[in-house]
C-alpha cells in the first residue's frame, strides 16, 4: 500500500513501442491495462522508438530509445557513421540513468529474443542488453514478459540475447518453443513459465451475425522479405510472396468475394498499394488500422482471415474467425497448433496461390467448427493470462498491498 508520504512504485515499460508497428502496442495496451487495473499507483512512463505516438496514445511520458535520431537510417557517410558509434556510447549511460529512476521494468510482449525478421546485434539487441544490464547493476528488477525467441545463428546477436536473458529478474515466453530456444542458447530456464501472447488479455469487439452468404475475407499483408538467414534472396522471397498473395486475392474477386486488405506496420502499406494496382476491381478495398482493435473489428465482421503477421493472426484467432496463417516463422505455426488450427498454415516464402486456395476452402467447410474451437481456447488463453499477471505482481510488487490499491481506485 502507498501511504500520501510515500514514493509511488515507479515502472518503466521498454520496446520498439510507438513505432507503428500495431502488435508491439497492443502488448504495451495489456500491460498498461493491467498496472492500471492492479497497480493505480504505480507512476508509469516509457524508453520506447516513437515516444510522442506512446505520449500521445497511451497518455504517459516517454523518452526516445536512442539518442542519435538517424539510429535507423543506412549510415554510408563518414559523419553519420561516427554519430551512430557515438550514440551506443551515449545510449549505455542515457539507458542506465532511465533504468535507475525505476523499481521496476517491463518489456511488454514483442519477439525480443528473436531474429526473425532482419536484424543487426548492433540494433534492438544491443539495447536490450544494456537495459538488463542495467538493471542488473542498479538492482532494478527488469521483466521480460511473454516475450518470443528462436535459437540465432549470428553470434554477436545470440551472444547480447543470451545475457539480456540471463540477466533479467523474471522471463516469461509466449510459446513452449521460445522457452526450448532459449534453452538451447544456453539461458537456464527452469523457473521460467509459458503464457499467451499479451494481445490475448485486450478486449474483443463482438462478432458479427453471419450473413447467410460468402462475405468478406480479410487478408492480411506485410512487407516481406525473409529472415536474418535470406538476405541474400530477399527480393526472391519478397516477388514470390507478393505474386503468390495477388494472385491469391485475384482468385477470390473472380468468384465475387469482397476483399479487405489489412497491414500490421507502416512499411506494409506498400504491400497494400501493389495488390491494389495489381487487382483492379471495386471488390478489393483497403483498411488503415491504427491500433489491434482496429484490425479486430475488420477481422470480426469477416467471414475468413488470411494473413502473415504474427499479430494479425491473433487478432483474427481472438475474434473467433477462422484463419489461414502464410507462416514466415516458427512461432506462427506453433501459435496456430495452440488455437486448434495446426493444419492451416502455408509457407510465406514460397506462397502457391493454387495450393492456398485449397487449404482456403477446406478452412471455410469447416468455419462453424473451428469458431467453436476458437471459443473455447481463447477462454483458456484468458485464464492463462490472468495467472501471468498474479505471477507479476507477485514477483515486481512484493510489497504492494493490491486489494487496498484497488479499493482506492473505485472509491468514489
Amino acid at each position: 500500500m502507498t501511504s500520501a508520504d510515500e514514493t509511488p512504485v515507479r515502472v518503466g515499460v521498454f520496446g520498439l513501442l510507438g513505432s507503428g508497428n500495431l502488435g508491439n502496442d497492443g502488448s504495451l495496451e495489456a500491460v498498461l491495462g493491467y498496472l492500471r487495473a492492479e497497480h493505480p499507483e504505480a507512476a508509469v512512463d516509457a524508453l520506447c522508438g516513437g515516444p510522442e505516438a506512446v505520449t500521445t496514445r497511451f497518455g504517459i511520458p516517454a523518452t526516445r530509445l536512442h539518442w542519435n535520431r538517424a539510429e535507423y537510417r543506412t549510415a554510408s557517410r563518414a559523419g553519420a557513421i561516427a554519430a551512430k558509434g557515438l550514440g551506443k556510447l551515449v545510449d549505455v549511460f542515457r539507458t542506465a540513468a532511465w533504468v535507475r529512476r525505476h523499481d521496476v521494468v517491463i518489456v511488454p510482449g514483442m519477439g525480443v529474443l528473436e531474429a526473425t525478421l532482419p536484424l543487426r546485434p548492433w540494433g534492438f539487441p544491443y539495447s536490450l542488453f544494456l537495459l538488463c544490464a542495467s538493471g542488473r547493476l542498479l538492482r532494478t528488477r527488469v521483466a521480460l514478459v511473454s516475450v518470443g525467441a528462436a535459437e540465432i545463428g549470428n553470434r554477436p546477436t545470440r551472444a547480447l540475447v543470451r545475457w539480456s536473458a540471463r540477466l533479467a529478474a523474471y522471463r516469461s515466453y509466449r510459446d513452449a518453443q521460445s522457452r526450448d530456444a532459449m534453452r538451447a542458447m544456453g539461458v537456464d530456464t527452469a523457473r521460467d513459465e509459458v503464457y499467451p501472447d499479451l494481445a490475448f488479455a485486450l478486449p474483443t469487439p463482438p462478432a458479427s451475425a453471419p450473413s447467410g452468404s460468402p462475405g468478406p475475407v480479410c487478408v492480411g499483408v506485410m512487407d516481406f522479405h525473409g529472415g536474418n538467414d535470406d538476405r541474400a534472396r530477399a527480393e526472391e522471397i519478397y516477388r514470390r510472396y507478393l505474386d503468390g498473395t495477388t494472385r491469391f486475392v485475384r482468385a477470390l474477386v473472380e468468384e465475387g468475394r469482397p476483399v479487405r486488405l489489412l497491414t500490421g506496420d507502416t512499411c506494409d502499406a506498400s504491400v497494400v498499394a501493389a495488390i491494389l494496382d495489381a487487382v483492379d476491381s471495386p471488390l478489393v478495398t483497403a483498411a488503415e488500422p491504427s491500433a489491434l482493435a482496429d484490425l479486430m473489428k475488420e477481422m470480426a465482421a469477416a467471414d475468413t482471415v488470411v494473413a502473415i503477421r504474427y499479430h494479425n493472426l491473433i487478432c483474427a484467432l481472438k475474434t473467433g474467425t477462422p484463419v489461414l496463417a502464410l507462416s514466415y516463422a516458427a512461432k506462427s505455426d506453433a501459435l496456430m497448433a495452440q488455437m486448434g488450427l495446426g493444419a492451416y498454415c502455408h509457407p510465406a516464402r514460397e506462397v502457391d496461390a493454387d495450393r492456398l486456395l485449397e487449404q482456403f476452402r477446406a478452412l471455410e467447410k469447416r468455419s462453424a467448427e473451428l469458431r467453436q474451437t476458437l471459443t473455447e481456447r481463447n477462454l483458456a488463453a484468458a485464464r492463462r493470462l490472468e495467472h501471468q499477471f498474479n505471477a507479476l505482481t507477485a514477483t515486481l510488487f512484493p510489497g504492494t498491498d493490491h486489494a487496498q490499491a484497488r479499493a482506492r481506485q473505485e472509491a468514489p
